[in-house]
């Protein structure tokens, strides 16, 4: 029986959402062992004079536990 957790993060990126979220999965997966998958739970901008300059998600990451 396989058991996993699930754990919240936050990535940005200056170029996109999805830029974002493959930033996040990648880097949560060099800390993580046997990550499955991600949901994006928030999507937010950051603006200056009336332009995007960033993109953040918040994504929760779920991977199996070790025997």
């Amino acid at each position: 029986m396989s058991i996993a957790r699930v754990t919240e993060i936050s990535a940005s990126s200056e170029t996109s959402f999805e830029d974002a979220v493959k930033k996040g999965v990648k880097r949560a997966n060099e800390t993580l062992r046997n990550v499955k998958g991600a949901w994006i739970k928030e999507q937010s901008v950051d603006c200056d004079g009336g332009n995007i300059t960033g993109y953040r998600v918040n994504m929760m990451v779920t991977f199996v536990l070790d025997d």
